[in-house]
């Protein structure tokens, strides 16, 4: 199946188009329905870590931390710096929509009465790229935040004695009482009353810096340093594949396998559904689907693929890919390899799909709960496994035009 997902240029309107779409593709197409994610986040974490598919633009990277470093600087309590930093993420939502450039505004539709706020979407990946210091989860930073006052006045008093005495200063002890990095750029003057997404040439040196120390062995990492963004619809089909790593090159060649093997159980499932719905229209729709899918499949590559190295590169790396999942995984592997395009007639195969869905959802398994059948939306899982690629692309879009702003 063709992408629809189409190249974020340099035009606002074309990047909003792009964002909406994206985010009709998460919703309808991408729920792990087979209990795939567990493989499908191990690739994606070890090409793009510290990115997630709810990611909309790179800046908030920086405005989370600028809103968090000016709050401490206030000294408020613990509950009083909770309920601001609530208040000023909210804020910025109106700030964001008055600039010329909407796209993946949090709060773009809700306004201040959003209900995912920005910082719980960008907090594991602050702490991944070594923005965030603070080891804590966000409630736990929230809560400790008048231990952090009180370690840092001690901090104060111990360094003005080691003056005093003539020693040299802690520098770990310095550290370990930061909670952003010493070198986050501060924010502009007019900040936050306005606000944009356009990254300064300091900022985007100073992200892509973070990304090559923290992630240095990442497919993300190469593509900031070393690569222009591009227009491709996954991160395999990029024009500089050639260029990547061995490593990179063969994690890609799995991924693509697994997503596109895997593509057709997605289909299969939602054809069953359809027809224990009835629905001929739909049962149409996805049948034509799994027909391109079946007239394209790289048969000779996957029947020549290494199942025991697709699992040396998913399994134990920080993602619980469990034995039943390795099973389910390797049987449709083996149905696909004797006859791909014979899959909706190979009743073992079908009986694998209902079987799988039945052990992960019990009880709300739309085999067998009719009303969870009925509330089907008639699409579950029918993207194609890109592995964040959409998002990393805003992403690498925006960091690439930081990067080549004149100031």
């Amino acid at each position: 199946m063709p992408s629809i997902l189409a190249w974020i240029d340099h035009d606002a309107k074309a990047r909003e188009r792009t964002l909406r779409i994206l985010s009709l593709f998460q919703e309808k197409e991408s729920r792990d329905e087979l209990g795939l994610g567990a493989v499908r986040d191990s690739f994606a974490d070890q090409l793009f870590p510290g990115t997630s598919t709810i990611q909309t633009r790179l800046r908030y990277m920086l405005f989370v931390p600028w809103m968090y470093d000016a709050l401490e600087k206030r000294r408020l309590t613990a509950k009083q710096f909770a309920v601001q930093a609530d208040k000023q993420e909210r804020d910025l939502v109106q700030p964001l929509m008055d600039s010329g450039d909407q796209a993946g505004v949090f709060g773009k539709n809700a306004g201040k009465k959003l209900k995912r706020l920005p910082s719980s979407v960008y907090w594991a990946g602050l702490g991944i790229w070594g923005i965030r210091m603070t080891p804590f989860s966000q409630d736990e930073y929230h809560r400790r935040i008048e231990e952090t006052h009180r370690r840092r006045n001690a901090l104060l008093l111990y360094e003005k004695d080691a003056k005093a005495r003539g020693d040299d200063i802690d520098v770990e002890r310095r550290r370990d009482a930061l909670s952003w990095h010493p070198r986050l750029p501060a924010p502009p003057d007019d900040y936050p009353a306005r606000a944009d997404f356009a990254l300064s040439r300091e900022e985007a040196e100073f992200i892509r810096d973070r990304i090559r120390v923290a992630c240095p062995g990442s497919l993300l990492s190469y593509l900031a340093l070393h690569c222009a963004p591009a227009d491709s619809a996954a991160p395999w089909a990029h024009p500089d594949f050639g260029r990547f790593s061995k490593q990179h090159q063969e994690l890609l060649t799995h991924a693509r396998l697994f997503s596109g093997v895997m593509h057709s159980a997605a289909l299969s499932y939602n054809i069953l559904l359809a027809r224990l719905r009835s629905q001929d229209g739909l049962v149409a729709e996805h049948q034509a689907r799994f027909d391109q899918w079946a007239a394209t499949v790289p048969l000779g590559e996957i029947r020549a693929w290494s199942i025991d190295r697709l699992w040396a590169l998913t399994v134990d790396h920080g993602h619980a890919i469990t034995p039943r999942t390795r099973a389910f995984v390797r049987q449709w592997i083996e149905h696909t390899r004797k006859a791909p395009a014979d899959l909706l007639s190979n009743a073992e195969a079908m009986r694998l799909i209902e079987t799988r869905e039945m052990a992960l959802k019990g009880a709300r398994s739309r085999f067998r709960n009719r009303r969870a059948l009925e509330q089907w939306g008639g699409y579950s899982g029918v993207g194609r496994l890109v592995y964040r690629w959409p998002n990393v692309k805003v992403l690498l879009q925006d960091l690439h035009q930081g990067l080549h702003r004149r100031a």
